[in-house]
């Protein structure tokens, strides 16, 4: 009774969902860089250059997950679409365990060292990337809230198809950017580790 309860009011308010969920994202997020929360195991640093390395894995592989959802819908696979969809959020979740029990639990953060023009490259890309992930969720959720309350022959009656495309293209540029930037910080030149400031509370 209360799962058709909860599916019904996602079905019948799924903007006002969408908020809510994406308030909450936001609140957690903000609350684990500005505030201490007593939440995270303390992290070495091996600790969090190992949890670096799994959140560009997370990343890589909801891109092919979202790129084969793409692809499948073209086509007309809906419930492999469909499958692919979830998984990628999924997996997002994944990743926002990991980079907040990152970012909570580890006192350094890595600072590119390299050359100028590539340092400034690298700091345009990871603002566009950070950029893309505040504006794909509350897009994204709402795309995955009509998909998972609505059939497909209901979904054509729905923004869904517009929404999806606006969604997917977000959240891929940014996975795209987020691997380009672990390539540069991590493989391609170096970093340092800098002390993280703070918390303001």
């Amino acid at each position: 009774m209360a799962t058709a309860d909860a599916k019904r009011r996602l079905r019948e308010q799924p903007m006002g969902v969408t908020i809510v969920l994406s308030i909450v994202g936001y609140a957690l997020v903000i609350g684990t860089f500005v505030l201490d929360l007593p939440i995270y195991p303390d992290l070495t640093l091996s600790q969090v250059d190992f949890l670096t390395h799994a959140i560009a894995v997370i990343n890589a592989a909801t891109t092919v997950l979202l790129v084969a959802g793409w692809y499948w819908i073209r086509v007309d696979e809906v419930e492999k679409h469909r499958k692919a969809m979830i998984g990628a959020f999924v997996l997002i979740l994944v990743f926002l365990v990991t980079y907040l029990t990152r970012v909570g639990g580890g006192d350094g953060e890595k600072l590119f060292v390299g050359p100028d023009p590539v340092y400034y490259a690298y700091l345009i890309m990871l603002a566009i990337h950070i950029l893309l992930s505040i504006v794909a969720v509350p897009v994204v959720l709402y795309a995955l809230i009509l998909g998972l309350t609505h059939t497909p022959a209901e979904l054509r009656q729905t923004s869904h198809a517009k929404v999806g495309r606006i969604a997917a293209a977000s959240w891929v540029l940014s996975l795209v950017l987020g691997v380009v930037t672990y390539l540069l910080l991590n493989h391609i030149y170096s970093y340092e580790f800098g002390i993280v400031i703070a918390p303001l509370f």
